[in-house]
């Protein structure tokens, strides 16, 4: 299951979340970990936050504590490579105890698991750390699972250690044909195993109380969450220094820093090298530090290592999403930068298509994110900037270049401001509601447009991916029930949740020291038709092939999502310009698409990922494994090679390196311009652009 997405959509804050690796345990042994004074009251009154405030509406009770039993032994333990079967046995008499625990206070149960993880995590490095099993021999035929979340529990040391043996192996080998030699491959493993020594000795019990109410927490949705003070203030800190840098918020995930999103505008994102889900491994300063192993290190210990000064160089080595198990990492240059409003700004074009024999130009506006410069609305600023007034001022000069049809790009838009989302549809519309917001209490409040006057009246597409989110999926879902233009594309995100922060310290405003905050799931958005975005998203008139990755992003594939439900709808009224039309549509596209060798590239590589994330264990072989890595490279040559040819370029030869395509063709952005024409041309028969010479 996905995990990374779940701190996505709709923020701009790197978060450090202290994740299951911020907990291990030092080889010398410390005295265990107790509740502090304040937990106990801090505990009771996050139970009453999310009792009565959350959207569920319910009690901590059994049920909850029994899921909250089996979420915070996945955080602690989430491969199985620690705890044994024996451990399980014990722990199963605090199944039906932690709704007590948190209601009343007591939260031995939770410290005492977490007690005995510490014991056996110690039991675990000091197994790596033994120079007698850093030796392999990767000639004999053996096969690792690197994926044990469904696995049993091992039943006896002996077990336990046969599992160690080979995840070393395999890290080794990697390390190996990554081009270490035997000292090398010591030493990583070593430092890398080493890190969880140096991280227990920073262990306090708020880290544990954190990581326990947040096993609490997911048993009423993903977005829901506790942050400690220490969390809170980094939280607070990133706010204002997430746009320096790459561009990149990161979360950890098992040992691994992963990318959790990549910020519109900044490094990474015009790098397009790095994508959410990827997970970064290495680190190296300027054009030839060294480069420093990451796993297993502390999230904001790498952060620090990513973040620098604007125009510095920092050097990554990442591990693909969709890279198979046990590939080889893939590097990458980023120069720092900062990212300012300009670089999120909504941009237009023009696309010249040729159709039917005729000549014709569309509009393209794409918009990386909603924005809008509150603090100079609240300065009553006449010309601050927002996403609405830019895209109004893009229409018009589209408008002037006479185009024929209008596709808004909203890939990759992760959502932000919603006012703006809902200012935005009342440039296609005449007016009336947008989305339905629906609070903890039942109470539903309609957010609309009250401005009469059309932007723009002419065929319309929203363009969308799986990617798109929040706000993104409010417009696209408002343009699509009011029948206004068509959504093409790839299902949206399915974020449809409001969260809110809340300070504990003004519930206990004697406490001697800062207590942290609650983010909570306080609402859910509706379409106006009556369904909610939540975990379905928008699906689109026209569904175009994904990203490879999709189906393991998204709301739908994050643990205890919201579903999704209906309301009543609110009255509106459509303008009928596409539904009709939609077979029709449907069949034109589908019938290009068939013929466009670029489509048939990008369902192959879906079917290549989905062939390769299937593979459920890895060959610990060196000869094997360089061969399904051989024929792997050969494979995505073969892939590139084809594309190339397609646009009329050379091919490349092996281990050459694809240079950026400057201008590169867009099939999806190219097939959903051919549509708005076969949508302009069926409701106006007699519409033509100019002939084109044969």
């Amino acid at each position: 299951m996905n995990r990374t997405s779940r701190h996505v959509v709709g923020t701009m804050n790197m978060i450090f979340w202290l994740g299951w690796t911020v907990i291990y345990a030092s080889l010398a042994w410390a005295a265990d970990l107790l509740p502090e004074r304040q937990h106990p009251v801090v505990s009771k009154v996050i139970a009453r936050l999310f009792s009565y405030h959350h959207y569920r509406q319910m009690t901590i009770d059994d049920s909850a504590s029994s899921h909250s039993f089996d979420y915070y032994l996945q955080a602690l333990d989430p491969n199985r490579s620690f705890f044994l079967a024996s451990d399980l046995a014990a722990f199963e008499k605090y199944r039906y105890q932690l709704d007590d625990a948190v209601n009343g206070g007591q939260l031995e149960p939770a410290f005492a698991i977490y007690n005995t993880f510490i014991h056996r995590v110690d039991d675990r490095i000091a197994y790596a750390l033994n120079p007698a099993h850093q030796k392999f021999d990767f000639s004999v035929e053996e096969f690792y699972q690197p994926d044990r979340s469904a696995a049993p529990w091992p039943k006896t040391t002996a077990e336990l250690n046969e599992i160690w043996r080979l995840r070393l192996k395999s890290e080794a080998l990697s390390l190996k044909l990554a081009g270490k030699d035997a000292a090398g491959i010591t030493s990583t493993l070593t430092s890398r195993y080493t890190n969880f020594q140096k991280r227990v000795k920073q262990n306090t019990s708020e880290d544990v109380f954190q990581i326990f109410m947040n096993a609490i927490s997911e048993a009423y949705d993903p977005h829901t969450s506790y942050m400690s003070p220490i969390a809170s203030e980094n939280f607070g800190i990133q706010m204002s220094l997430s746009l320096q840098g790459i561009g990149a918020q990161l979360t950890t995930e098992g040992e691994h820093t992963v990318v959790v999103r990549i910020l519109p505008g900044g490094p990474a994102d015009r790098s397009r090298e790095l994508w959410p889900n990827d997970k970064i491994v290495s680190v190296g300063q300027g054009s030839d530090g060294k480069m420093v192993d990451v796993v297993g290190m502390r999230l904001d210990d790498v952060v620090q290592m990513i973040r620098g000064e604007k125009g510095t160089t920092v050097r990554l080595e990442i591990i693909p999403a969709e890279a198979p198990a046990g590939s080889p990492p893939k590097k990458l240059t980023l120069v720092r930068d900062k990212i300012v409003l300009t670089d999120r700004e909504a941009k237009s074009d023009t696309l010249e298509i040729t159709h039917e024999g005729h000549a014709y130009r569309i509009g393209v506006i794409s918009l990386p994110t909603f924005y809008s410069d509150m603090a100079a609305q609240a300065r009553d600023e006449k010309d601050y900037k927002s996403t609405t007034r830019d895209v109004r001022q893009k229409i018009e000069e589209l408008k002037k270049a006479n185009i024929d049809g209008l596709i808004i790009d909203l890939r990759y838009n992760s959502g932000g401001a919603l006012q703006e989302a809902v200012e935005l549809t009342g440039l296609f519309i005449d007016n009336g509601p947008v989305v339905q917001v629906r609070n903890s209490d039942g109470s539903v409040k309609v957010l609309k447009d009250h401005d009469n006057e059309v932007a723009y009246d002419g065929p319309l597409a929203v363009l969308v991916n799986r990617r798109s989110a929040s706000a993104s999926e409010i417009f696209a879902a408002a343009i699509q029930d009011y029948d206004r233009g068509l959504v093409i594309g790839s299902q949206t995100f399915g974020k449809g949740t409001v969260q809110q922060l809340i300070s504990l310290d003004r519930f206990i405003p004697s406490a001697e020291a800062k207590l942290g905050q609650v983010k909570l799931t306080t609402a859910k958005f509706y379409r106006i038709a009556g369904g909610t975005t939540q975990h379905k998203g928008v699906t689109p008139d026209l569904i175009f092939p994904g990203d490879p990755g999709d189906s393991e992003t998204g709301e739908s594939a994050e643990r205890n999502a919201l579903p999704w439900d209906q309301i009543q709808p609110t009255g509106f009224s459509r303008w009928n310009v596409v539904a009709q039309f939609l077979p029709q549509l449907r069949a034109r596209s589908q019938q290009r698409t068939a013929r466009n060798p670029e489509f048939r590239l990008m369902e192959e590589e879906i079917e290549r990922y989905q062939r390769e994330r299937a593979k459920t264990t890895i060959s610990l072989q060196e000869s094997r494994r360089l061969r399904e890595r051989e024929a792997q490279e050969d494979e995505e040559l073969a892939l590139i090679n084809r594309r190339r040819a397609i646009r009329g370029l050379p091919p490349l030869k092996k281990g050459e390196k694809a240079p950026t395509i400057e201008n590169a063709p867009d099939p999806l952005l190219e097939e959903s311009a051919h549509i708005v024409m076969d949508l302009l041309l069926l409701s106006q028969p007699q519409y033509h652009g100019k002939v084109v010479e044969q």
